[in-house]
């Protein structure tokens, strides 16, 4: 396609919660900006409930969607985008992916999938099958997924950092704790690695440790959690699925780049993305992870260096406005040229 000039972002971007500043959606918006395109974003949910006769979620989507595909349908005619992105498959269904096809005739349509388990989320997957290109956050088998439901073109893009609010922040004596992690303790669909609720478990009963999210801990929003991050010794990061080809979340590379040493459950082909021993360190089993810690802990310069070589990593190399123009190599000429790079 001749280069884009407009991209129209759907989701849901929490716009009235304080986690609004940190989720990856917002990431996207910035990414563009910086790679010369307009951008509109559509927030779906504000958007349904604010046209819903009652503000309850379950009114909202049984009355409220109408209108709200109504509302995209005009926006979208009048903006004339070049790209369509859809950064939260969820809330949609057929009927609506029908209305943006009408609306933006010429528009690529992209879908993004961040979560876990494919095959549980029918309705993701009813998506996904309107769209002319999914951007996975893993490749594998997940990946592998969609291109069996029919989806033209599958693309693994890592979670992007923003360098502008993920970096280190000065000493907070709120957060200066020896190991970080924001997170669930566990997670019931699926075939959840056993793992992430044993060494969570054990933490949760370290008084150097602090899991936000569980275990009575209330979470840490916004900014404030990239200051956790920062301030911690040792941020710990750990999929709900461990085994998925380049599968890490968006707390993995948030870590990385705010400057904390991460001791992350190796995943296939991971250090395509982060070196072992030089940009941080993998574990395979929750032994290894706390006899990593206990290490790390006691060598600070190690730790420190190995922390500033991967953020240095991050920041260069997995920033937004880097994935954004890996996208729009996509979209232009076919691929993308980077080692971790798997399509299909």
């Amino acid at each position: 396609m001749a280069k884009p000039q407009r991209v129209f972002l759907i989701a849901d971007f929490k716009d009235e919660f304080p986690q609004a500043s940190r989720i990856e959606r917002r990431h996207w918006v910035k990414g563009f900006l910086r790679q010369g395109l307009d951008v509109q974003r559509f927030s779906y949910r504000n958007i349904m409930e604010q046209l819903s006769p009652l503000r309850s979620r379950r009114v909202a989507a049984r009355w409220g969607k109408a209108r709200a595909d109504e509302a995209l349908a005009t926006q979208m005619r009048h903006y004339h985008p070049d790209i369509v992105m859809i950064l939260n498959m969820k809330l949609f269904d057929p009927a609506t992916m029908r209305r943006i096809r009408e609306a933006a005739p010429g528009a690529v349509v992209i879908g993004r999938e961040e979560d876990a388990y494919p095959e549980a989320n029918p309705e993701r997957t009813a998506i996904a099958r309107c769209t002319d290109l999914v951007l996975a956050s893993s490749a594998g088998r997940y990946l592998e997924y969609y291109k069996r439901q029919g989806v033209p073109r599958c693309a693994f893009i890592p979670c992007p950092c923003d360098p502008d609010i993920h970096h280190p922040y000065p000493r907070d004596g709120r957060y200066q704790i020896d190991i970080f992690f924001a997170g669930k303790a566990g997670h019931g669909a699926g075939a959840a690695d056993p793992d992430r609720e044993t060494i969570l478990a054990r933490l949760s009963k370290m008084p150097n440790a602090r899991i936000y999210g569980a275990f009575g801990v209330p979470r840490v929003e916004g900014i404030d959690c990239f200051i956790a991050m920062s301030n911690a010794k040792i941020a710990l990061s750990i999929n709900a699925v461990n085994d998925v080809s380049l599968y890490h979340s968006d707390r993995f590379f948030s870590s990385v780049s705010c400057g904390s040493f991460v001791l992350a459950k190796r995943v296939p082909d991971t250090e395509l993305l982060f070196e072992d021993g030089k940009h941080l360190r993998y574990f395979d089993t929750p032994d290894q992870f706390f006899e990593l810690a206990e290490y790390y802990l006691a060598h600070e310069d190690e730790r420190q260096r190995i922390a500033a070589a991967g953020m240095a990593r991050a920041q260069r190399e997995f920033n937004c406005t880097v994935m954004a123009g890996h996208v729009l190599d996509i979209l232009q000429k076919g691929t993308y040229d980077v080692p971790w790079a798997r399509m299909l």
